[in-house]
């Protein structure tokens, strides 16, 4: 290469770096501007397009039990933690968290504060969406991938953020144009370094989509006693091929998954509903008091009755500050 197209490439290179930049601070400004408006108690800043939110912490968080839906989050600053069964992913400002399928997580934001607060925009992935671009564009291979991964943020789907959030308060452009920035930004998403993930997810005869459909089995019936077979036959695949997918996808056995759902949605009931621990271990499935006790601690850290009363003291601290 002679020193003319080398310089001409140097060029191209800071020009793109130099856009980059320039996209990802006037995403943050943008963001900050929205979320400090509409945020609520929760860190949530809700927005007209369903699928669409902001959030914004002001201190690092506590550990966040949850079955995540499949979704995009950009971290616009600050930094995040998250686990998924054996896989663990710390990310922060210009990274993107991507998870394409129903997934036991627990998160937790590392970096936040009042001068310096976490800010990240989160869209919920569209499988219709998805299957409709897959039909109209150029046959691109699914290559298998995992559930959740942590990539750097591409600019062209930083620029597809920022002209969304810069329309969400003004109510006429945003009813006419919001739809297609979702779409635009669904596109640049399987284009980019996630599109194995995503196109695997609308990829009917894939092994991420086949796993899916025994997810949803598991999500729908865990409080039933665990049919692998069953579940094998939904994703159309042989018991040994099931268990191996199924575990190197989620990184999981069918049985830890139902475990998992089983505690998160026991917690829920005990922090929501102020339920009996008898009644809600019986409601969520298990035969023995003793052993939801056992695993409620190994998952959470503690017995039922002690962390239900530390997170709710921790709730209060929180609505007091």
């Amino acid at each position: 290469m002679n020193s003319l197209a080398q310089s001409a490439e140097s060029c191209v290179a800071t020009a793109d770096s130099s856009r980059h930049v320039g996209v990802t601070e006037a995403l943050l400004q943008v963001a900050r501007r929205y979320a400090d408006a509409h945020v609520n108690g929760e860190g949530f800043a809700a927005t007209s397009i369903d699928s669409v939110a902001l959030l914004r912490e002001t201190s690092p968080s506590p550990l966040q039990h949850a079955i995540t839906k499949p979704l995009v989050a950009l971290v616009l600053q600050g930094r995040k933690r998250v686990t998924m069964g054996a896989r663990t992913f710390e990310f922060g400002a210009g990274e993107s968290l991507l998870i394409t399928m129903d997934v036991p997580t627990v998160s937790q934001i590392t970096t936040a504060s009042a001068a310096a607060p976490y800010y990240s925009f989160v869209m919920q992935l569209d499988l219709g969406v998805i299957t409709d671009l897959l039909s109209e564009m150029r046959a691109l291979p699914a290559v298998p991938d995992q559930p959740v991964r942590v990539d750097p943020t591409e600019t062209e789907v930083a620029e597809a953020a920022l002209r969304l959030i810069r329309l969400l308060d003004r109510p006429g452009p945003i009813a006419l144009l919001g739809r297609q920035l979702v779409r635009e930004l669904h596109y640049w998403l399987l284009v980019g370094r996630h599109g194995n993930a995503i196109r695997a997810l609308g990829v009917t005869d894939s092994h991420a989509h086949r796993i899916a459909r025994a997810v949803e089995i598991l999500r729908k019936k865990f409080t039933e006693p665990l049919r692998v077979e069953t579940l094998a036959n939904a994703a159309g695949m042989s018991l040994s091929a099931f268990h191996t997918h199924f575990r190197s996808i989620t990184t999981l056995t069918p049985l830890q998954f139902q475990k998992q759902l089983r505690l998160l949605e026991a917690r829920r009931r005990l922090l929501a509903e102020g339920a009996a621990i008898s009644s809600t271990a019986y409601g969520v499935g298990y035969e023995s008091v003793t052993q939801f006790t056992r695993e409620y601690a190994r998952m959470f850290g503690q017995p039922p009755g002690r962390s239900i009363r530390e997170a709710r003291a921790l709730a209060h601290s929180h609505e007091v500050l």
